[in-house]
Formats: C-alpha cells, sequence, structure tokens
C-alpha cells in the first residue's frame, strides 16, 4: 500500500516527515547511532541539545526525578559550549540523513544573538531560541515571560542569522499569546510549543526536595493536556501570519501526535517518550501514515487545523 506523503515545510525546511526530536532529550544526535534499529532517516529533525556561549556544568544533582506521568529535569543547561559544538560535534553529525535544529539559550539578550552568529556559519538547518531562561539583567525573570523581553531576544538573533527561527515558548505564563504576537512582530519564523512546566518532587524521608536545584521542567503525558490547550491558542495567532508550530508535550504515540497536528500543529515533538522507546520517533510517524490512509487525507499537513468546533 502506497501511503500518502508525510514531509512537511517547516518555515522553508522540507523535512521527510512531521516529526522532531526534542531538545535534551536526544543528546547532539550522534548519540543515537549506537541504539540498535535507529534510522535518522526516519524522524524530520533532531533537535540539538541547549547550547550557551560559553560551557556550563549545569545544576548540582540530582537532576531527574520520575513522577505519575511525567517526569522532572533540572539539568541547568549542561553543555560544552558553542564553539566546541560547532567545531567538534557538527562536523560528525552533519552528513546525517536527517534535518538538524541548534537549540541555543542565554542570559542576556547580547549573549543570545552571538549565539545565533556562531551557528549561522554551521550546517545546522534553523536555530531554535530557549525563551525561558532567566535574564540576569531584569532581576532573573525569564525572557519568555514578558512579550517585551521575548522580542527582545528574537530581534537580536533575526539580525545575527538568516536562518530560519523556531521560538520555543514557555506555558508557565498568563496567556501565551501576547509572547508568540511579540515574536511574529520581531521577526520569528515558527513556534516550538510548549517547553517544561515548572514543578518540584520531595522525599518525605529525608524532607527535602529531591532535585538538587529543588524545581525542575515538568515533561512526559501528564503536561499533554495543557500543550495541546496552549498549541490551539497558539495556532489561533501564528496561522493568519502562516507561522508554523511544533506541538510538543508529552507526545508519545501517533494518536498523541494526530491530536496536535487537529490543534493545529504542521509538526510534532517527541521528547520524554524516547528514554523509554528511542525508537518511537519512527513508529509515530508510521501511525500518523496509517491515519491518513484511514481518514483518506492526501498528505499530512492536510491535518493541520482541522479540529472541529462542535
Amino acid at each position: 500500500m502506497n501511503h500518502p506523503p508525510l514531509h512537511v515545510n517547516l518555515a522553508g525546511i522540507a523535512l521527510a516527515n512531521p516529526v522532531v526530536l526534542l531538545s535534551g532529550c536526544a543528546g547532539f544526535g550522534e548519540e543515537l547511532a549506537n541504539i540498535q534499529g535507529f534510522d535518522f532517516a526516519s524522524v524530520g529533525a533532531i533537535c540539538l541539545k541547549g547550547t550557551t556561549l560559553e560551557p556550563r556544568r549545569g545544576n548540582p544533582p540530582p537532576r531527574l526525578a520520575e513522577t505519575p506521568a511525567g517526569l522532572l529535569n533540572a539539568i541547568g543547561l549542561q553543555n560544552p559550549g558553542a564553539r566546541y559544538v560547532i567545531e567538534q560535534i557538527l562536523p560528525r553529525i552533519a552528513h546525517l540523513p536527517t534535518r538538524l535544529i541548534a537549540n541555543i539559550a542565554g542570559s542576556t539578550v547580547a549573549e543570545y544573538g552571538e549565539v545565533a552568529r556562531l551557528f549561522d556559519d554551521s550546517p545546522v538547518d534553523a536555530i531554535e531560541i530557549n525563551i525561558s531562561c532567566p535574564n540576569v539583567k531584569e532581576g532573573g525573570a525569564a525572557f519568555g515571560a514578558d512579550p517585551h523581553s521575548a522580542a527582545q531576544v528574537v530581534t537580536a538573533v533575526r539580525q545575527a542569522t538568516s536562518k530560519p527561527i523556531i521560538t520555543k515558548l514557555s506555558p508557565n505564563v498568563t496567556d501565551i499569546r501576547p509572547i508568540a504576537t511579540a515574536a511574529i512582530d520581531a521577526g520569528t519564523n515558527a513556534f516550538a510549543a510548549i517547553n517544561t512546566l515548572m514543578g518540584m518532587a520531595v522525599d518525605i524521608d529525608n524532607r527535602r526536595a529531591i532535585l538538587g536545584n529543588k524545581q525542575g521542567g515538568l515533561s512526559g503525558a501528564a503536561i499533554k493536556p495543557v500543550a495541546l490547550l496552549k498549541v490551539w491558542q497558539l495556532y489561533q495567532v501564528a496561522n493568519p501570519h502562516a507561522i508554523p508550530i511544533i506541538g510538543q508535550g508529552g507526545i508519545g504515540s501517533a494518536t498523541d501526535a494526530i491530536e496536535f497536528l487537529l490543534a493545529g500543529a504542521t509538526a510534532v515533538g517527541v521528547g520524554t517518550a524516547l528514554f523509554q522507546n528511542p525508537l518511537i520517533g519512527s513508529e509515530i510517524a508510521a501511525g500518523i501514515a496509517q491515519y491518513l490512509v484511514k481518514q483518506n487525507f492526501p498528505y499530512v499537513s492536510a491535518l493541520t487545523g482541522t479540529l472541529q468546533n462542535a
């Protein structure tokens, strides 16, 4: 049986299918090569581990804590720094038969711009901006919590690169839509939604927080209903501007992925589910193809935003 085509256009980047492996869950991509049966061509893109201008050691351990239907992480952006990634890691993965998306972070607007400038002259296909980082010059509030701050970061990155920009939005705000509007006005080409929800876990025997950082980002199946709502709200803002969305948050099956496509996503991000099944990306892509046949859709993009009002 011939399946309808799965390729999608994400801000001018041609993806073989809509499945994106999310930043922090797939390392820098090369780690996946050690997994038996993993096929890089089976996923549309890999979003690389979050990268800052200078190397970071990250937060003190413990850094991970399982929760009911979820996972808390407080890695703290441990990474070897942008120059090392570009000079040492990217040459080893640039040949992979999938798209590569850099994920960048910073403590100041200028740092975001400098990291983007470095990645502009590299093989990555796009740059994702993690605006959930604290702005050290403004009291530590996250850049993504305020439309003005978010716009400043997107503007700085836009001026530093000609590559497509994907703004990764935080759900830890009252309303995601004003921040999205500000990012569109500043020049973003796409969105990724959502980043993790903030949470914590407690060890009652020792009366201590389990994570060394006390708090961390909650991901996994538990956050899917929140993520779906945010993607649907975001689509109302982004669609008139033809801005695509990578829908993410708790996706662990083709059914989950299809829900996000119907709510307005062009592509879908898979993260925490990779820890249980590193091959889940290709399985989700196959399940989407089967759904297209069953529902008589000619191609995967025809699903985007077709959620019925009634």
